[in-house]
């Protein structure tokens, strides 16, 4: 099996930074695991490395994909393999970095993107049935027959809701939770770091960090972004600190409120990732609040990955 290195975290923790040392102490080169940081033009509100970032070390799945094409778990799986694949040949280290967890699962655990069998005429019965009483009558026929499904997926995501049904009417049984899937993948030996910090001190970094962007021109980004033709109904502008600003630019609130809404939100998914990466039992926790120096966590994190090789 083939070595990877992951460092995971809840945003704002500092994963680029250590990402981008440990690639240059450890000869690697980094797979972006992050599921806003992929997108072209999007550059201030997804936190992407800089361009000397990336001269320093090579990066792959940033500023790949125009925000307006669909993008899916099942493409990031694909595309981030091939990165890792073509990081092996060149006999360096794959370190896979981000925060975003189901994309960190497609590769750490063996999990089926493919469409369940169709059974015909059925796709085509539940769309007729979207079209003509809209897409809240599909999504109550799934809650009837996959109360779970339902619960994870959102009820405007009619493709999803449709694919789900599907399952339910083909297999007999639902399409189970991404967090339920258990079985690691046979290709690789994965090394796993997690960051963490002092929760205060976490939340006071993405405080700082939203009015950093702010002060970058997120703003005029998102402006940008939507005289491109992009919306709030594209997957691509539902990330934290686009979808409030658009919100702000129709009216629903002013400025302030919008810069308030993103930090806490963001706060409020830096929660739901740290509950996400606990559950890898193979995790190593590093609390950086209780080290005096970035360095001396830096060590600590590279005496533990030549011990765990």
């Amino acid at each position: 099996m083939k070595e990877i290195l992951v460092v995971a975290g809840p945003t704002a923790v500092g994963k680029t930074e250590y990402a981008l040392k440990l690639a240059q102490r450890l000869d690697g080169e980094i797979v972006s695991c992050d599921s806003m940081q992929l997108y072209k033009y999007m550059d201030i509100g997804s936190a992407k490395p800089t361009k000397e970032e990336r001269a320093l070390v090579k990066h792959y799945l940033v500023d790949e994909i125009d925000p307006r094409e669909p993008f899916s778990a099942a493409e990031y799986q694909k595309r981030a393999k091939a990165a890792i694949a073509e990081i092996h040949d060149k006999g360096k280290l794959p370190i896979i970095s981000g925060g975003t967890g189901l994309y960190l699962n497609s590769l750490l655990y063996e999990m089926d993107f493919s469409a369940p069998p169709r059974r015909d005429g059925y796709r085509e019965k539940l769309e007729q049935l979207a079209h003509e009483q809209g897409k809240e009558a599909v999504y109550r026929l799934l809650a009837e027959k996959d109360p779970d499904a339902a619960a994870r997926i959102h009820p405007n995501n009619t493709k999803k809701i449709i694919r789900a049904l599907e399952a339910v009417e083909t297999t007999g049984q639902g399409i189970p939770a991404f967090t339920q899937v258990r079985t690691p993948v046979s290709g690789y030996k994965p090394c796993l770091l997690g960051l963490t910090r002092d929760r205060q001190e976490l939340y006071d970094r993405i405080n700082a960090r939203v009015e950093i962007l702010m002060k970058q021109g997120l703003l005029e980004e998102v402006k940008g972004l939507l005289g491109m033709g992009l919306s709030e109904d594209d997957i691509s502008m539902k990330g934290i600190g686009y979808k409030e600003l658009i919100y702000h630019l129709h009216g629903k609130y002013d400025l302030d409120t919008a810069v308030k809404k993103i930090q806490q939100n963001t706060r409020n998914y830096a929660k739901r990732q740290l509950t996400w990466f606990r559950r890898y039992d193979k995790i190593k926790w590093f609390e950086l609040s209780m080290y005096e120096s970035s360095e001396k966590a830096l060590k600590d994190m590279i005496l533990w990955v030549d011990k765990n090789k």
